[in-house]
């Protein structure tokens, strides 16, 4: 689905352009509120990143910007300088749980979730926890304890990389049945091979999926899901790039300087 919206006459651009599933912004009348334009942080920057909650908080999406030089859009009548392209695409909210999971465990006790999923400078966070995704699969990345009616969680590094393993086998599944093609051939920008490959190793695959995850996670993380995977340290680096940089940089999180909570409304999903 792609839906623009109207900025207001003072800024320098006059709409923008998304692509969005229908989910994203569908209100049901099980879900109170509209879907939101929230501000979060970057699980792997720990800088602010654009994140869109759906109606009632129940699913969350990343906003991510496809750009490219000398773009601009034709709406209307009129042209549109700011050329990019806004999709919002589903996100496993436990990614940007993991962080403060991972805080907490510093005590070393188990906690419950609301006193561990709090940020003074984003306080939009703790909508998180009402999404479905997220408290169905906290358990992956923390163990449980109940007493009476209320749940306890403490995270557990080793169940983490299990369930990290897990995204990066699942993705190099998704890599082979859509024929994406990985290694040293592949232009970055395009995912285009642009020499002949005879042998793609399993290898290959395990890094770039690893790498793709790894956009999700800290750089401490992903060295620690790198070692846990059993890959081989890279014997050189300038002949084989990480495959996360690998791809095209203009596809990448919406920083904080582009702030769209503003333009939140309870008409928003039907523009």
């Amino acid at each position: 689905m792609t839906t623009k919206k109207k900025r207001s006459a003072h800024t320098s651009h006059d709409s923008w352009v998304v692509i969005a599933a229908d989910s994203a912004l569908d209100k049901t009348k099980l879900h109170d509120g509209d879907p939101t334009f929230v501000r979060l942080r970057n699980p792997a920057t720990g800088a602010a990143s654009q994140y869109l909650l759906s109606s009632g908080d129940v699913r969350l999406y990343e906003v991510k910007a496809f750009v490219e030089d000398f773009h601009s859009w034709f709406i209307d009548q009129t042209v549109q300088r700011d050329g990019r392209l806004l999709y919002v695409t589903p996100m496993d909210p436990l990614f940007l749980l993991l962080p403060y999971l991972q805080s907490g465990a510093a005590e070393g006790k188990f906690q419950p979730l609301q006193q561990m999923v709090m940020d003074e400078d984003y306080p939009v966070c703790s909508r998180l926890l009402k999404c479905a995704q997220a408290l169905d699969t906290v358990h992956h990345v923390a163990d449980e304890k109940e007493v009476g009616s209320q749940k306890f969680h403490r995270y557990n590094q080793e169940k983490t990389l299990d369930w990290l393993k897990k995204k990066v086998l699942n993705t190099v599944s998704a890599l082979k049945k859509s024929d994406i093609s990985v290694g040293g051939g592949v232009k970055s920008t395009t995912y285009v091979r642009v020499k002949q490959e005879t042998c793609v190793t399993e290898e290959d695959y395990l890094r770039y999926a690893h790498g793709l995850i790894s956009e999700y996670i800290s750089e401490k993380l992903s060295k620690d899901l790198n070692s846990h995977l059993q890959l081989p340290e890279i014997s050189s680096p300038k002949e084989v790039e990480p495959p996360s940089k690998k791809r095209k940089l203009s596809d990448k999180p919406v920083e904080a300087g582009e702030d769209y909570t503003k333009f939140n409304s309870a008409d928003f999903a039907r523009k």
